[in-house]
């Protein structure tokens, strides 16, 4: 293990600092100060993981990361060998490093009565040291299998199973329908999160070993389903989940209503440098968002850095409690209050809150919102509240409500793929659709989930894919939730 003595030394957690508010809020860059990396920090967090003799961090982690192992080695100052333990599971740890909510940390045993090991932070560190040294370089196959496999969507899902599959021998193209790689990572998610480097360099590394990438090419449009089998030895459908939940409510149709998607991938382009016209700011407006998520939180950022004049959050739901409920005992990963950078710049977020009216003006622009307290009936299902109707001023209104699934119009015209009762894609336990030779991996199959869960599911499928092909594998599967439940 590590320091044997580092949890009872050292009680307390340590993180990186972000930038001050004031000085983020006025560029795109991370919000994390990269001058607060501390040497002495890191090791001395380090130190604190246990070396559990069952870590249930492995339980929490959907890869499967070897988190004892690679802390023990940063303690140790061996840096090069926590890299290659850290890449042993996961193909991106600079994505999951900064943009996964680590419910590693959530199962941590050190949990339990203390608070959990910096297990993210420590991730994330180890995988940035090492394309500063030039450590991750390209791992080209030894032997080509002369198989081909098309890639549908490059998101964390895809480009996971792509790298592993090229390093198998395979020759693989990703398609990609927008015009760059990335899917969500680069056009959902902001750049104060992730920069978009991050992605760059990892395609990069990509192209060196193989890997093909096919940008502003949209299956089911410009090629179709059964063209793209008939042109590959197999499919992997790794699109994700974009369709998002709709707020069907008088006044939908007003200017100024728009999901919280158009409005982020403007922002992220606008970012990169792009010229945008008409694009859809939050400069000097009123600005509402409905749900309280991971995406509400992106546009809570994206706003305060276009100047709006006020930020509101409306959750439907009760408050969650700070500390860990009863009914959610460690290792689970609970429901619990969090603030994030984006909420640390500013405004308000209201809780009970059920939208019942986009109010609009004369010329059909959105003007204010109406909003109810939240009922809770005794069926479970949640109503406005008759009475308690209010009126809140919105110039523009995001909805971040989460997603709905995949977009499967063209796929189930076009092909033998069958969905499942709430139009998700259907799938085996070896992520084999009804469709001999295409694969489904990441949110198309499962829903709207975290990168890391993607990022496993894409390593799982592209082993299920090598061993469709070649009759055999040797590519590392991690056994994901979508494989445990089929199992039982």
């Amino acid at each position: 293990m590590a320091d044997p003595r580092g949890f009872l030394k050292v009680r307390e957690r340590e993180v990186p600092a972000y930038r001050p508010v004031p000085v983020r809020l006025r560029d795109w860059k991370e919000v994390r100060d990269e001058l607060g990396r501390d040497e002495v920090v890191l090791k001395r967090q380090a130190g604190r993981c246990m070396d559990c003799g069952i870590p249930f961090c492995h339980q929490g982690c959907p890869l499967g990361n070897l988190i004892p192992e690679w802390n023990d080695l940063m303690w140790r100052g061996q840096d090069a060998d926590a890299l290659d333990r850290l890449h042993a599971t996961n193909n991106f740890p600079e994505f999951t490093g900064r943009i996964c909510p680590a419910p590693c940390e959530t199962s941590c045993v050190l949990g339990i009565n203390q608070p959990a090991v910096t297990i993210k932070n420590v991730e994330v560190e180890i995988i940035d040291r090492g394309f500063e040294a030039g450590r991750v370089t390209p791992h080209i196959a030894q032997r080509h299998t002369g198989r081909t496999v098309a890639v549908v969507g490059s998101g964390p899902a895809g480009l996971a199973a792509a790298q592993q599959l090229t390093r198998a021998g395979h020759t693989v193209a990703v398609y990609e329908r927008s015009d760059r790689i990335g899917g969500l990572l680069r056009y959902g998610v902001p750049d104060f999160k992730m920069e978009k480097h991050h992605i760059d360099r990892r395609v990069a590394q990509m192209e060196r070993e193989g890997t093909r990438f096919r940008t502003g090419i949209e299956i089911g449009k410009d090629l179709t389903w059964e063209d793209l089998r008939a042109r590959y030895d197999a499919v992997l459908i790794a699109t994700g989940a974009p369709v998002e939940r709709d707020l069907p409510i008088p006044g939908r149709d007003l200017d100024g209503v728009h999901f919280a998607m158009s409005y982020l991938e403007q922002g992220n382009r606008a970012a990169a440098g792009e010229d945008i016209p008409g694009q859809l700011t939050a400069e000097g407006k009123h600005v509402i968002v409905i749900g309280g998520g991971d995406t509400g939180s992106d546009c809570i950022g994206t706003a305060l850095r276009q100047g709006a004049a006020s930020v509101t959050t409306l959750a439907i739901g009760k408050k969650p409690p700070v500390d860990r409920p009863g009914n959610q005992p460690w290792p689970t990963d609970p429901r619990v209050f969090e603030v994030s950078s984006s909420h640390e710049e500013g405004g308000t977020r209201e809780y009970l809150a059920s939208t019942v009216e986009f109010v609009g003006d004369e010329s059909g622009h959105v003007r204010s919102l109406r909003v109810a307290v939240t009922q809770y009936n005794p069926d479970g299902s949640r109503t406005p509240t008759p009475g308690t109707e209010r009126d809140i001023p919105a110039d523009l209104v995001l909805i971040a409500m989460g997603f709905t699934g995949p977009e499967v119009t063209s796929l189930a015209a076009q092909s033998q793929v069958a969905l499942t009762a709430r139009r998700h894609i259907e799938r085996t336990d070896d992520y084999a659709t009804t469709h001999d030779g295409v694969f489904v991996a990441g949110d198309a199959g499962r829903g709207a989930s975290l990168v890391v869960w993607a990022i496993a599911e894409g390593r799982a499928a592209a082993a299920a894919i090598d061993e469709y092909l070649s009759g055999s594998t040797e590519l590392p599967a991690p056994v994901t939730a979508h494989q445990v439940a089929l199992r039982a």
